[in-house]
Formats: C-alpha cells, sequence, structure tokens
C-alpha cells in the first residue's frame, strides 16, 4: 500500500509542473491589439514570420499555444516602446535561436542549410551527366 502511495505522489510531482505554465493567465498582450492600429500592423506582420517553438508548423500570429502567447506579448509591448520590427527579431533570435524565423538569415549556424542543397545539385549533375555520356559512348560503339 505505502509503496503505490509513494509511486503516486512521484507521478503528482512529474505531471504538476508540466501542466503549471497552462494555468497561467496569458500575459497582456497575448490576445489583445495595439491601441495604434500603424504599430498593430508591424507587430501583426512580424508575428507572421516568427515560428511558435512549440507547435513548429504555425506562425505565433496563428498559433493558440501559450508559448506563442508569450512571444505575442514580448512582440507587441517591444513595438510599443519604441523597437522596430528588427531589433525584436533581433532579440527573438538572440533568445530562441535562429529556428524562430521564417526567414533565417546567412551565418555561422545555418550556412550549410543555403549551400548544401547546391552541393547536392551539381553532385546530381554530374552523375546524370557522365551516365548520360557513358550510355551515348556505349551506342555509338
Amino acid at each position: 500500500m505505502m509503496r503505490w502511495l509513494l509511486l503516486l505522489l512521484a507521478v503528482l510531482a512529474l505531471v504538476q509542473p508540466a501542466s503549471a505554465q497552462d494555468r497561467m493567465p496569458p500575459a497582456p498582450y497575448a490576445y489583445t491589439q495595439l491601441q495604434d492600429p500603424a504599430l498593430e500592423a508591424q507587430a501583426r506582420e512580424l508575428m507572421h514570420t516568427l515560428r511558435c517553438l512549440k507547435c513548429q508548423s504555425q506562425s505565433i500570429a496563428d498559433s493558440d499555444a501559450p508559448m506563442a502567447g508569450d512571444m505575442r506579448h514580448q512582440v507587441r509591448a517591444r513595438i510599443a516602446a519604441g523597437q522596430s520590427p528588427d531589433e525584436v527579431r533581433a532579440w527573438l533570435i538572440s533568445r530562441y535561436g535562429d529556428y524562430v524565423s521564417y526567414d533565417p538569415q546567412v551565418s555561422a549556424t545555418t550556412w550549410p542549410l543555403f549551400v548544401l542543397p547546391i552541393v547536392l545539385l551539381l553532385l546530381a549533375g554530374t552523375i546524370l551527366l557522365r551516365r548520360l555520356g557513358k550510355r551515348a559512348a556505349d551506342d555509338a560503339a
């Protein structure tokens, strides 16, 4: 009996922190637009270019995940404080990494993503040309 009680307490101790964040109220700007329509337009445009780190396939503008709400709050609060969308994007990238942006920049960590497809296309083209050249030489002989 005591063993089951300890097991139950251990499971509850592990599950509770995982659900604690979802119970917190959303940040003030998570679902509230800015009063200035021009600033809200800047914030919305930026939010559509940022990836929700929890959903990974949705922008923070489209996601209902609590983390996306916190990121929307950060975007709106920083734009309301006078930061430009590029400054907010740079801050989010420095905090969460290049993956947060749908428009990654070439950097020390992302250059293979830009170079590797070109290398693979050149390799495939070279193999294809050699095989076609070899076939043409075999047909001619």
